[in-house]
């Protein structure tokens, strides 16, 4: 089971597809760090998001009580607040960290709403770096927007041995936006074709982030349908092998959903409570009937492990596909 704990809904950015800054937590609202030793241990990846968590002045403290929860913790963020995000990173060098950007300097802050985001971003990913992090690098939102830069991200990314990974444009309650819409279609997912190509024929040095390249092929290749508008590979099994934590206390089922699917409020009841509660059970039914085929590496992460021969034939077909210089799309 995997998870995800939104720390706050406070953020620094101004992004075009995210409206979660135009409706902010009150700090005296947000959870205290205590809160999060209800959840249960073993979780096999946790996810601490925002809003922008470094915005959280107890971050650190966060992270020490979820790396009780779980081996793997990544935070995702913009990266503006390098000095507080390399703080964190020195106390907990495991942690992972992925640095939000749309593209390059002018792109970046044009879709962010911030000023001089790219460079921080960048200072932040080479700070960690030089103080012994191994697991750092960027995320993307991919859209019409920014398709232009993807390739070249991804080939600064290469070069520089730091992870890569992406994401699309989704409406949902968290994100307050109903009208995301990728107008180039096509253009788009010509451009999510080539890169598939690039990472099953990845470059790295590094076996660990080749494999990850591999695996990230698929999930572009989930994107890349999702923007079709076509139908999920991997059914979506939200509310059973991952939750949301939001930063009142509720445990949610999703986060693409329209509305918040509430399975139960952690700071009233224990999780088991929550777990096996009859809210739970409404969640879950509601995600079974759900026709938004979102395809979110938060979902799609679970859903590939649960059921891992779907991904593995299809990156072995097509990369065998491609040794053979062959069209993996025919």
């Amino acid at each position: 089971m995997e998870c995800t704990v939104i720390v706050t809904y406070r953020c620094n950015a101004h992004c075009q597809m995210c409206n979660t800054w135009q409706f902010p937590s009150k700090k005296n609202d947000e959870f205290e760090p205590a809160l999060l030793n209800r959840l249960p241990g073993g979780i096999k990846k946790i996810n601490i998001t925002g809003g922008e968590p470094a915005l959280r002045d107890d971050l650190a403290e966060i992270v020490s009580i979820l790396r009780n929860k779980s081996r793997n913790i990544d935070i995702s963020t913009n990266g503006y607040f390098t000095e507080h995000l390399v703080k964190v990173g020195g106390q907990y060098p495991d942690v992972a960290f992925r640095i939000s950007v749309e593209g390059f300097p002018e792109l970046n802050d044009r879709l962010r709403g911030i000023n001089n985001g790219f460079e921080k971003g960048l200072r932040t990913v080479l700070t960690l770096k030089e103080n012994g992090l191994k697991n750092v690098g960027f995320g993307i939102v991919i859209s019409d927007m920014n398709k232009e830069d993807l390739l070249s991200l991804y080939a600064l990314c290469s070069r520089m041995e730091i992870e890569f990974g992406s994401s699309t444009l989704h409406n949902s309650f968290y994100f307050h936006k109903s009208n995301n819409v990728i107008n180039d279609v096509e253009g788009t997912v010509t451009v999510i074709r080539k890169f598939v190509e690039a990472l099953l024929a990845s470059k790295r040095r590094a076996l660990k982030l080749k494999v990850k390249d591999w695996g990230r092929a698929y999930i572009n290749y989930g994107l890349m349908r999702y923007i079709a508008g076509e139908k999920r590979a991997i059914a979506c099994n939200a509310g059973k092998e991952l939750f949301f934590l939001d930063p009142y206390g509720k445990v949610l089922a999703c986060n693409g959903s329209d509305e918040p699917w509430i399975m139960g409020y952690l700071n009233k009841q224990t999780f088991q409570e929550i777990w096996n509660s009859p809210e739970a059970e409404v969640a879950r039914g509601r995600v079974a009937d759900c026709t938004k085929n979102c395809w979110m590496v938060g979902s799609a992460r679970p859903a590939m492990r649960s059921h891992p021969w779907v991904p593995v034939i299809w990156i072995l077909r097509n990369k065998i596909k491609l040794m053979m210089n062959r069209d993996i799309w025919q």
